[in-house]
């Protein structure tokens, strides 16, 4: 895990930087800017409405006695895409404008379900139950 990180670390900005070059080509240095802070102000709307939805679905199952797995799940690909759209670039704004968006939070849902099973598979996640 410490290996990704360190990789992460060092390819994201390089990335990020490259998007910023080839946007402020096509579109000028001023108007790059103001689309990045566009894009940040409009993704932490995005993440603040999406978190709550998030948060209201999860009272409603718990209130019904039912445990909210697959919402927590949702919810942590909300968290994970908002802090992907504060970061500012945007290579990281569009993972986390589909993070955050419902239509293709499923997809990363599904992978991070696959995630936590092999973890568990694995053993270095384990869980009780009551």
């Amino acid at each position: 895990m410490r290996k990704w990180i360190a990789v992460l670390i060092v390819v994201v900005p390089i990335v990020e930087f490259w998007g910023y070059v080839e946007v402020a080509e096509r579109l000028g240095v001023g108007k790059t800017i103001f689309l990045t802070l566009a894009t940040s102000i409009i993704g932490g709307l995005m993440m603040q409405f999406e978190g709550r939805k998030v948060l209201a679905d999860a009272k409603a199952q718990m209130n019904g006695r039912q445990v909210p797995g697959k919402i927590m799940i949702e919810g942590m690909c909300v968290f994970g895409g908002g802090i992907l759209l504060l970061i500012p670039g945007f290579v990281t704004d569009l993972i986390g404008f589909t993070m955050v968006f419902p239509l293709t939070r499923p997809l990363y849902r599904m992978l991070l379900m696959k995630w936590i099973g092999k973890k568990i598979k694995d053993g270095s996640i384990t869980f009780f139950r009551r």
